[in-house]
């Protein structure tokens, strides 16, 4: 028997092992009779394989090796080809049903931000999404994206979409896992956010390397990302595991005082609040209460944090107007950047919204991300 037999099989999406093992015993002159007497399996079990009715075991693949001569592992790595094309072919069925999940995707603004690609198909492109939330279908998408574990600030005239606010605190998860994070430490991260807080007087160009380090060695994972026209929300905060936190900003807010104040409210989070489910404002139907009191408590250390209440309260009470030169100088004895000062001033209503403005500092991001 010449057994000088040269393979040269490609699979395609849906032939079975069975039509491989015919063509083989073809090519040497073998009946299936022969076949199963040489295995020492019955007649009908090797036309159950040769039919695609029965699977290639181990065993079938070792007695295909001995009398056909052709690896047991062509045979086993054949079989699970094949498994596999069967499932991806069941699943392609299932997800050409889910086209209407799709439909409210982002995807056209995923894939301009590079999140994604851009795939030939709607099913490939189903895909594409479940790959990049990491869920196995969209219902299994469904229970873990429509109840996500963060704690954000939204604002109260704006409201996002699901779909998009998914796609935003996801991009955030996978920017954070590629953060090298210490432990989670309390007290290094109360003193990394002094240190950052000198940082406010500076350009992006300068802070966002330095406070994501300083970040970093606290266990709290910072990452930036822009939010996707539907996402109006500034920040989130949420514990990706029980050493590491993840601090998320939007970049909503362009100007220093606002993003200096999201970003100092959501350490806030991180520092008084719990490392398990902790809130989504305006969401939070479970108890809104208590989801309001969390967000007036970052709220108060933000405030703080910026501005050292004590001070604050004498430079206001001393004074019926607030100059430029008066908030500068306020501003430099506190070491934080005068837009701070500003915003502070206008929130609290002790000076017109219309007024001071010029100092404020607009962030330019787009050279950073």
């Amino acid at each position: 028997m010449n057994r000088q037999i040269k393979n040269t099989y490609r699979p395609d999406m849906v032939s079975y092992p069975g039509e491989t093992v015919l063509e083989t015993i073809e090519a040497f002159g073998m009946s299936q009779a022969e076949l199963a007497e040489r295995m020492g399996r019955p007649k009908k079990t090797v036309n159950e394989i040769v039919n695609g009715k029965a699977a290639i075991t181990p065993e079938t693949a070792i007695q295909l090796e001995r009398v056909l001569g052709v690896p047991a592992r062509f045979w086993m790595n054949r079989e699970q080809q094949y498994r596999e094309a069967l499932a991806r072919s069941t699943e392609r069925t299932h997800l050409e049903e889910c086209t209407d999940w799709l439909e409210r995707m982002p995807v056209a603004e995923m894939v301009k931000r590079g999140w994604i690609r851009k795939m030939g198909d709607k099913v490939a492109q189903i895909e594409e999404l479940l790959n990049f939330f990491g869920v196995a279908s969209p219902k299994q998408w469904n229970d873990v994206w429509l109840n996500p574990h963060v704690a954000f600030r939204k604002s109260l005239a704006y409201s996002s979409t699901p779909q998009a606010l998914a796609a935003w605190l996801r991009k955030g998860e996978l920017d954070a896992q590629q953060l090298y994070c210490r432990p989670f430490d309390a007290q290094r991260f109360q003193a990394a956010l002094t240190e950052i807080r000198k940082l406010t007087v500076a350009s992006p160009a300068l802070f966002v390397d330095r406070a994501t380090e300083l970040c970093a060695a606290s266990g709290v994972a910072l990452v930036l990302v822009p939010q996707l026209k539907q996402t109006k929300v500034s920040g989130a905060t949420r514990w990706i595991t029980s050493e590491k936190a993840l601090l998320q900003l939007s970049l909503r807010y362009k100007e220093d005082g606002q993003f200096w104040f999201s970003f100092f409210h959501e350490a806030g989070h991180i520092l008084l609040h719990g490392k398990k489910d902790i809130f989504i404002e305006e969401e939070n139907a479970d108890d809104p209460e208590r989801s309001a009191q969390k967000e007036r408590e970052a709220n108060q250390f933000a405030a703080n944090l910026l501005i050292d209440p004590t001070a604050y309260q004498n430079f206001v009470s001393t004074r019926q107007t607030f100059s430029k030169v008066d908030i500068r100088q306020f501003a430099a004895d506190q070491q934080i950047a005068p837009g701070i000062v500003v915003g502070r001033l206008q929130h609290d209503k002790v000076l017109p919204f219309s007024h001071c403005n010029d100092l404020k500092v607009k962030f330019v991001w787009a050279n950073l991300l």
